[in-house]
């Protein structure tokens, strides 16, 4: 059987905790790293939704660094990042045998969301 590199990442539109496993069948997590989103310093309307548009994509690019090899996701956080993120990671070739799944949880310490994955 070929190893799984399982993921874990709880986020929102500021802020993302990656946990990963450390072994083939996911049972044991660790965490691998927090992301940080810029803030928008634009004051224009029109500048303020482009630099938002760009901070999008350069937040969820940090995220995905930690993700080398991923075979499974899990995505959990408020609000609609997880969604925009499985967007993201569809319409990136490195992520386009990657399965992923979301749900909706509210912010946890890096150990619970340790537990919460594992038990995904």
């Amino acid at each position: 059987m070929s190893h799984q590199k399982k993921f874990g990442v709880w986020m929102d539109t500021q802020h993302a905790t990656v946990v990963g496993s450390e072994d083939s069948e996911g049972k044991s997590f660790t965490l691998i790293g927090h992301v940080d989103a810029e803030a928008n310093t634009a004051t224009a309307e029109r500048n303020s939704n482009n630099q938002d548009q760009n901070i999008t994509q350069k937040y969820f690019k940090e995220i995905a660094k930690h993700l080398t090899n991923a075979t499974h996701i899990h995505l959990t956080g408020t609000g609609t990042s997880q969604e925009q993120f499985i967007h993201y990671l569809a319409d990136t070739p490195e992520f386009k045998n990657t399965k992923t799944n979301e749900s909706t949880s509210n912010k946890m310490s890096d150990e619970k969301l340790l537990e919460y994955i594992a038990g995904q």
